[in-house]
C-alpha cells in the first residue's frame, strides 16, 4: 500500500493523538496511522492524554472511553474547557445506543466500537477531518503584531520569530485566546499547566516573567499585571 499524500483532509503530517490503555492497540493503530502519513503520538492514561493534548496540539484525538485513571468523557470535558481546537473520535467496547449518545453529547465527533479494522479507523479519521476543517477557526492567533500559529507551533512578533518552551507556548496561547481580559492565577494554573500539576501561583509569575522577556523585548508592552488578581495580554492603545 502506498501512503497517501495530502491536499485537503488527508494525512501529510497531520498530528493525531491516540489514547488507549491496550498496548496492542497503541502499537498496531499507531503504526498504521504513521504509515499512511499521520504524525502520531500515543498515551495510555487520561493524565498522559491531557498533557499530550496541551503540548502536541493534535488536530484529532482517538480517545478510549475506559482509561485506568479517568473516564474518557471527563478527559474530553477537560480538553474542551482548555479550548483546544481538536476533533475527537471515541474508541470503546461499549456499543449501546445510550453510550453512543453520551459520547456524542459530550462533544465527540464520532464513535468507533471495538473490535475494529484499521481501514475503518483511517476512513473515520479522514471523514471527521474533512468535516471539522470546514468550520475550523483560523489556526493563527493574532494580537497587534504578535502571531501564534497553533498548527505550525510557531510564534513571531513584528515578523521576528520567538523561541518559546512548551509551557511558555501554552501560556501565551491561553492569554491570546482571552486577550484584553484579566485571567486569574488559578485560571492559568488550571488551563495551562499539566493535569495534576498541583503547583502554586508562584510558578505563574515566573513564567509570565519569562514570556515578557521574549514577547515584550522590542515593542509596546502586551503582557500586563493586575495586582492581586492575575494577568492580561492587552492590545496596545492606538
Amino acid at each position: 500500500m502506498v501512503p497517501r499524500t495530502n491536499s485537503e483532509g488527508t494525512p501529510s503530517g497531520t498530528r493525531l493523538l491516540l489514547v488507549d490503555d491496550e498496548p496492542s492497540i497503541l502499537d498496531s493503530v499507531g503504526r498504521y496511522l504513521s504509515f499512511v502519513g499521520y504524525h502520531v503520538r500515543t498515551a495510555a492514561t487520561g493524565r498522559e492524554a491531557l498533557n499530550a493534548a496541551r503540548d502536541f496540539l493534535p488536530e484529532l484525538i482517538l480517545l478510549d472511553i475506559m482509561l485506568p485513571d479517568a473516564d474518557g468523557l471527563e478527559v474530553l470535558r477537560r480538553i474542551r474547557s482548555d479550548e483546544l481546537p481538536v476533533a475527537v473520535i471515541f474508541l470503546t467496547a461499549r456499543d449501546s445506543r445510550r453510550d453512543v449518545v453520551a459520547g456524542l453529547t459530550a462533544g465527540g465527533d464520532d464513535y468507533i466500537t471495538k473490535p475494529f479494522g484499521l481501514d475503518e479507523v483511517t476512513a473515520r479519521v479522514e471523514a471527521v477531518l474533512r468535516r471539522t476543517r470546514q468550520n475550523r477557526p483560523d489556526p493563527v492567533l493574532r494580537v497587534a503584531d504578535l502571531e501564534l500559529d497553533t498548527v505550525g507551533l510557531q510564534v513571531q512578533r513584528a515578523g521576528k520569530p520567538l523561541h518559546l518552551s512548551p509551557t511558555e507556548f501554552r501560556l501565551l496561547r491561553y492569554l491570546m485566546l482571552h486577550h484584553d481580559r484579566v485571567l486569574t492565577r488559578a485560571q492559568l494554573l488550571e488551563h495551562v499547566w499539566s493535569y495534576g500539576f498541583g503547583g502554586d501561583a508562584g510558578v505563574v509569575a515566573n513564567y509570565i516573567s519569562y514570556l515578557r522577556r521574549k514577547v515584550d523585548a522590542e515593542g509596546p508592552q502586551l503582557i500586563h499585571t493586575q495586582r492581586g488578581i492575575g494577568y492580561a495580554l492587552r492590545t496596545p492603545a492606538s
